[in-house]
Formats: C-alpha cells, sequence, structure tokens
C-alpha cells in the first residue's frame, strides 16, 4: 500500500505542471505570518512537512533563514523545487519520506505541514504522524488542513475535514493551541479551497 501511495504522488507530479495542481499557491502567506510571529532565529532548524515543489522554502532563504528541511513523499516533486532554486538548492536538506515512516534523527524548532496531515484518514496514521512529531518538535508547529467547510477530497483522495476544537484535541496531549485562522485558497481552476491553519507550541513536559 505505501508504495502504492508513493507511485501516486509520484505519477502526479512527472505528469502534471504545477498550475495543474490544485494546492499551488504563489505566496504562502498564512504560512510566513506564523513564522514571522515566532521570532525564530536565523539558525533555527525549520521542516517543511510535505513541502514538495512549494515556495515557502524560497520565502524562507531569503528571510535569511539557513537550516531549512524540506520532506515530502515524491522525489519528484523535490526535484522540481531544487531545479528552481539552482545553486541555492544545496542549503537546503531534502527527504524524501513517507511521513508515517519518518524517523526524525534531529530536533527541530519549527515544523510546517501545509496540507499534509489532512490526507491521513486512518487513525494508526495519525498516531504515527503525532508520534514523529512529538518526537521531533523543540518549539513550534503550524498546521494547515481543509476545514469542515472544505473540500472532502483532493486529488482524487479521500482526506480528513478538521475543525479547530477537533485539531485542537487530536493533538492536545503533545501541543498547546496558540492560534486558528480561517484561509480561502484561491486554486489555479479558480475554485475555492477553505483551509484551517493554526499554531501549536510543544508541552514543556513533552520537550
Amino acid at each position: 500500500m505505501k508504495e502504492d501511495k508513493k507511485a501516486y504522488w509520484e505519477n502526479i507530479y512527472q505528469t502534471k505542471k504545477t498550475e495543474e495542481v490544485s494546492w499551488t499557491q504563489a505566496v504562502p502567506h498564512s504560512s510566513l505570518g506564523f513564522i514571522k510571529s515566532f521570532n525564530l532565529a536565523k539558525d533555527a532548524k525549520i521542516i517543511d512537512i510535505g513541502g514538495g515543489d512549494s515556495t515557502l522554502v524560497d520565502y524562507l532563504l531569503k528571510e535569511g533563514f539557513s537550516d531549512i528541511t524540506v520532506l515530502d513523499i515524491s522525489e519528484a516533486a523535490l526535484d522540481r523545487a531544487r531545479l528552481r532554486l539552482g545553486e541555492k538548492s544545496r542549503q537546503v536538506k531534502w527527504i524524501v519520506s513517507d511521513i508515517t515512516d519518518f524517523k526524525p534523527n534531529e530536533h527541530y524548532d519549527l515544523w510546517h505541514d501545509r496540507a499534509t496531515f489532512h490526507f491521513l484518514t486512518e487513525r494508526k496514521q495519525i498516531k504515527q504522524y503525532i508520534a514523529s512529531a512529538a518526537m521531533a518538535i523543540n518549539n513550534y508547529m503550524i498546521i494547515g488542513t481543509f476545514s469542515k467547510q472544505g473540500p472532502e477530497k483532493c486529488s482524487g483522495l479521500h482526506v480528513k475535514q478538521y475543525s479547530e476544537t477537533l485539531l485542537q484535541h487530536t493533538l492536545s496531549k503533545q501541543f498547546k493551541k496558540l492560534k486558528c485562522i480561517s484561509e480561502d485558497h484561491l486554486t489555479p481552476f479558480k475554485t475555492i479551497q477553505n483551509f484551517l491553519f493554526c499554531s501549536f507550541k510543544k508541552h514543556p513536559l513533552n520537550v
């Protein structure tokens, strides 16, 4: 099954252009706003979960952050980002992994995830994700998921929609909610997807 999932996403990125997938976002305003609010040091360790060919890494580099990791299940997605960044890609660590298989060997000051968590629809997958996050995170987490008003499927796959209360409850043993916002994402197809973006801080006793 995991091989099938990887093949599925490799096919997406090998056959569709950036403007042909719904999650494309020219400027990740919400993510950048949350990150700015944390006042992180420029050498803070940041990991972008399911980052694919997202432009978030471009903006983090422009802001002067020097310890950035991008993780994605698709090698093709990361290849796109590396090609776009050119020489700057050498400043970034790239990890090809299914998030449910990820065994972090570093601790991160910020864990960012826009639109990976909601693809985990089984309890076991969600538990694996939270265990990895709890192991890896020293300080902050940002998660963007489809809200209860958002799509029920993405790229042909079912997703799990979240309310603020449900997302907070799901992560409450390890993380304290700081702030949540709602965002309407305009896709390249001119449709609207409603996202829930929340920031969290790891409970001190779990650090």
